[in-house]
């Protein structure tokens, strides 16, 4: 059996276990500095400063003098790792474990670049150091979950220049660039949010893996086109989305061709084409729905890298890397999230070894169905280099609230939390105990 941990009160970090000598990496949820819409608000959108210092803290004691922890993550490119450093208090967290436990603990940045982001459109570029340890390149070959996708050639990144991500996705190649730390690290902790997505539908420890990216713009978020054409950007192509394709090209051609001034025309025809097209808190665009048959492709793959990719590039088959869970829904996010939702206060804690049974776990206590979730149902259907050795039946789950105790499979219809979820995953992600079925 694999026991899954949901902690309303005091939080039992027991279950993670490390050894003298261990290179410990802790990954929060760093993604931007406050929510998009509201720059006031920064508690519902990265991991909770006193929950990175409690595990510190545990991690540090129990390394005894010996080893070193590394906390670190890639935030979304446009982001400020300073000021979401200084919120998070994470060199204050840093000394004081270094005097009480006599440990190193240094803190990452494992960006390339930073960007700065006008209205949509990129406008500069800072190289940044990046990751001290470096980057690893994996292929992921026909074992990649992109590998024959129907999307092929259509796929978009996180940047303007389609052409660098479907570079490095078609055919045999199915690539990623992985920063070095978290894989030559002996454990990786990873501490995500508990949020809504708009593309994924949750964002937990499988999506967290974003960040340990060092070019996003070798990931695919979504596919141009809609299901008809194989597509997942729009959930039908009307007249009105093709010329909104139309124009988004023209923009990004503008953007990459004409230096300087290109990106501040883009812009303006940005901004103008919301006005046209609808504004994307209430139009579904970029994959930003349930239809999204991309983003959770790239997701499974980044946690195969992880869990079993070698200093080499290579990949193993079996021997994962050591790994904890604790999903922070202390202040999480409903609704349009993950930048600019809702804050909720649902107060829990999620733990475990195992990031899919703490996902599904995570996603029923939101709420939701994890069935209806691609994100968490495929991650049980891989062949090779598997997530999780566990299927749902095996999953236990002990709480310090009563009645979430006992098998996850018996207990999932009883009374959880209700998040509300994006407006493109909402009426098909929530969780109905007549529709359940194993996978």
């Amino acid at each position: 059996m694999e026991t899954v941990y949901i902690f309303k009160g005091d939080i039992d970090l027991s279950f993670i276990k490390v050894t003298p000598g261990d290179w410990v990496v802790i990954k929060p949820n760093m993604v931007k500095e406050h929510k998009e819409n509201d720059p006031g608000e920064w508690r519902s959108v990265i991991t909770s400063p006193a929950l990175i210092e409690k595990v510190c803290a545990d991690v540090c004691a129990k390394l005894q003098g010996q080893g070193k922890v590394t906390i670190c993550d890639a935030p979304q490119t446009d982001s400020s790792f300073e000021k979401i450093a200084k919120l998070l208090d994470l060199r204050g967290i840093a000394g004081r474990c270094r005097e009480r436990f006599g440990v190193p603990v240094e803190i990452v940045d494992l960006r390339n670049e930073e960007w700065t982001n006008e209205g949509g459109i990129i406008t500069k570029r800072e190289t940044l150091p990046g990751d001290p340890a470096g980057t690893i390149a994996f292929n992921l070959g026909v074992d990649s979950l992109f590998y024959g996708h129907k999307g092929e050639g259509r796929y978009y990144g996180a940047d303007y220049d389609a052409g660098v991500v479907n570079s490095h996705h078609h055919g045999n190649v199915q690539e990623y660039l992985i920063c070095a730390t978290p894989v030559l690290a002996d454990v990786f902790i990873n501490m995500p949010k508990m949020k809504t997505h708009k593309k994924t539908g949750v964002t937990l420890n499988l999506k967290n893996l974003v960040g340990i990216n060092a070019d996003k713009n070798w990931l695919p978020h979504h596919t141009e086109g809609s299901p008809k054409n194989g597509g997942d950007e729009f959930p039908d192509l009307t007249f009105k989305r093709r010329m909104e394709q139309l124009a988004v090209k023209f923009a990004r051609r503008i953007a990459l061709r004409i230096p300087y001034l290109g990106p501040k025309l883009a812009i303006q025809l940005r901004s103008a084409g919301t006005t046209v097209f609808g504004h994307g808190g209430s139009v579904i665009r970029s994959g930003n729905w349930r239809g999204n048959d991309t983003t959770w492709r790239m997701a499974l793959d980044l946690n195969r890298c992880l869990l079993f990719g070698n200093k080499d590039g290579t990949v193993r088959q079996s021997d994962p890397k050591r790994y904890y869970s604790l999903v922070d829904g202390i202040v999480g996010m409903e609704g349009m999230g993950p930048m600019q939702g809702d804050p909720i206060d649902s107060g829990v804690v999620i733990g475990g070894t195992d990031p899919v049974s703490v996902d599904m776990v995570a996603a029923r206590v939101m709420g939701f169905d994890w069935r209806k979730l691609a994100i968490i149902r495929e991650a049980y259907n891989l062949q090779t280099m598997p997530i999780t050795r566990w299927r749902p039946e095996d999953v236990e789950v002990k709480s310090d609230v009563a009645e979430w105790n006992g098998c996850f499979l018996d207990i999932e219809s009883r009374k959880f939390l209700a998040f509300k979820p994006h407006f493109g995953w909402q009426g098909h992600v929530e969780f109905a105990a007549s529709a359940t079925k194993t996978v």
